[in-house]
């Protein structure tokens, strides 16, 4: 797993195959307003039923991750300020988290297929985004 910073803070946070772990292991450390964490388990394990208690957060910018199913993708990372910090190409089944600063990404291979997350609602572009 990589942390890529930048003037103290995380921009973004790597987990390739080789950073897989058994059991549950948090990518994101646990006061980060994102929280990602992987699950490996072999056949029979049980994990607690539950839901999620209603409890109010304050989140004051959209938190995004993504997970290569198939395919490639080159992502660049900025820094707060805009400034291009470094490019990596993620590949199938590697995952990006992005806290602070921004991102662009371009498509390496026809048919590829990623998911996004991030917190909602979505509002939209204009309140949610700033391009440049």
């Amino acid at each position: 797993m990589r942390k890529i910073t930048h003037d103290g803070i995380i921009i973004s946070i790597i987990y390739r195959d080789e950073d897989w772990k058994k059991g549950l292991n948090f990518i994101t450390p646990e006061d980060l307003f994102i929280q990602v964490g992987s699950w490996w388990y072999d056949k029979g394990e049980t994990l607690d039923r539950h839901t999620h208690n209603e409890f109010e957060r304050v989140s004051m910018r959209t938190q995004e991750s993504v997970y290569v199913r198939k395919g490639s993708m080159r992502v660049t990372l900025y820094s707060e300020r805009r400034e291009a910090l470094e490019d990596f190409d993620l590949h199938e089944g590697e995952l990006a988290v992005f806290a602070y600063g921004g991102h662009g990404y371009e498509i390496l291979e026809d048919d590829t297929q990623v998911i996004e997350t991030k917190n909602g609602p979505f509002i939209d572009v204009a309140t949610d985004k700033t391009k440049f």
